[in-house]
């Protein structure tokens, strides 16, 4: 008899959380959602929290009361808290097994590194807790026997791509004595990037695009955020940080090419020449369920993948010039300690600007190399430094955002 085990998904109004729901769905003999969080949209939350009734529901400040009323009846046994300190409650509570992080920005932060200290299975799709504190997160999973797995589609595929022992190594469950990483056996891991909606607009065109069609992603459907980091490939930085940080390798053995049909998601080279790649349709119910039931395997609602029909595989160069905020995130990934963090307040600053029409399409990597240039980096040993860091970031991209949209330089 399968025991449930009980979710928590964190931004489950969000397109992480609509693709986890998904697969919660089709197993409700597997798994029992016991805890969810949502932000702003309360009649979604409230809509969601009645049909799974869960212990325990997060949400903004000023917003139970719009969610009690959405979710009706089917709340009447639901504690519903408000604020950060929410997300924290429910990361951690006694009634939860895993938890999904899908809360978009460094707001994710705080939860995400709540519940590895709780020693949950922690299924990472949010990028940010592992850019802004990867190395910290997984020195904390060691110690408080938390399983952390990545559910974003390319380290998914990384982690798929992988030998039972090194999963069992990077998840906590390796024999006693075994080290950590992935060490000497893999030579190269190569994440794939669509190359987004401007793959092949012209480099003069790119300063005058929209953040309409900033978000016309050619394959994927996600939130507007990543959707804008995929245009501008930062989306791919923060994966090549995440992917250091998850695997203990160093940012000269990670590779990024781009790839126009996003079938292949990551490919490992070994030390003995063999590559392995990770071939799925574009979906994120696929990493997802896998994630949710590993080491098994259950079916995700995803269109199986034809050969025949894609026909043909491309694979190509990334053009750091057209997309510099590639080569920014490669330099903070070298750099490490707080340059990673600063890259990262940096890039929301801006991203939120050009989501508003303040800031140019390539003003995005000016803003950001302009305060890479300002603030030093320095070691970080803790989330209240983490935090600090982030504020003074955010507060330096808002000052010399005026100065950037008026000069253009």
């Amino acid at each position: 008899m399968t025991v449930l085990n009980r979710v928590a998904i964190l931004g489950v109004t969000g397109s992480i959380g609509a693709s986890t729901v998904d697969v919660v769905r089709r197993h409700p003999g597997r798994f029992r959602i016991t805890g969810l969080s949502g932000w702003q949209q309360s009649s979604a939350l409230g809509l969601l929290a009645a049909e799974f009734m869960p212990e325990m529901i997060a949400t903004a400040p000023g917003h139970a009361g719009a969610v009690r009323v959405a979710g009706g009846l089917g709340l009447a046994s639901s504690q519903i808290l408000e604020g950060p300190d929410a997300l924290i409650r429910v990361a951690q509570s006694h009634n939860v097994d895993t938890v999904v992080t899908g809360i978009v920005g460094a707001a994710g932060l705080p939860p995400t590194l709540a519940a590895v200290q709780a020693g949950k299975r922690v299924l990472v799709a949010n990028k940010e807790p592992l850019v802004m504190m990867g190395s910290l997160l997984m020195e904390e999973a060691r110690r408080t026997g938390a399983c952390i797995l990545p559910t974003d589609s390319e380290h998914n595929a990384v982690f798929q791509c992988l030998p039972l022992p090194l999963q069992q190594r990077l998840t906590g469950n390796a024999p006693a004595g075994s080290t950590t990483g992935i060490g000497s056996e893999i030579s190269r891991i190569t994440l794939t990037a669509s190359g987004g909606p401007f793959l092949h607009t012209p480099a003069a065109a790119l300063a005058n695009v929209s953040a309409t069609q900033a978000l016309e992603h050619p394959n994927w459907k996600m939130g507007p955020k990543v959707s804008i980091d995929s245009a501008t490939l930062m989306n791919k930085g923060l994966e090549l940080i995440e992917a250091c940080a998850l695997f203990s390798i160093p940012e000269s053995q990670v590779d990024i090419v781009i790839h126009p049909q996003s079938i292949v998601h990551s490919l490992v080279e070994f030390c003995d020449g063999s590559l392995i790649a990770q071939l799925a349709s574009a979906d994120m119910r696929i990493p997802i369920a896998h994630a949710l039931a590993y080491p098994e395997r259950i079916n995700s609602g995803a269109t199986s993948l034809s050969l025949t029909a894609v026909a043909s595989l491309q694979f190509e160069e990334p053009d750091t010039e057209r997309f510099p905020c590639l080569r920014l995130a490669r330099e903070a990934a070298r750099a490490g300690g707080s340059v990673p963090t600063i890259l990262n307040a940096a890039n929301e600053v801006a991203v939120s600007a050009f989501q508003e029409g303040k800031l140019g399409f390539m003003q995005i990597p000016q803003l950001i190399e302009r305060v890479l240039d300002v603030l030093p980096g320095e070691r970080v040993t803790s989330l209240e430094a983490v935090t600090h860091i982030d504020d003074k970031a955010r507060q330096l991209a808002q000052h010399m955002l005026p100065s950037i949209v008026a000069t253009g330089v």
